[in-house]
């Protein structure tokens, strides 16, 4: 599962946070958010992370497969 990095980039800047935020936010290790925001490939369960941080439904985040 990947997120569209410009929803994921639209959406931190809604909150006014920055990637050490949402690592903070998230509890997440860093690469782990990196891995997110850069577009790569992550399980469920961490795009759920994010968009639980974010505020926002995972269906608002994650890249439509075609």
């Amino acid at each position: 599962m990947k997120a569209n990095k410009y929803k994921l980039e639209i959406a931190m800047a809604n909150r006014c946070l920055n990637t050490g935020d949402l690592v903070n936010l998230t509890k997440m290790p860093r690469p782990t958010v990196n891995n997110v925001i850069t577009g790569r490939s992550v399980r469920p369960a961490t795009i759920g992370k994010i968009a639980r941080a974010l505020e926002i439904p995972v269906e608002d985040l994650i890249e439509k497969e075609v």
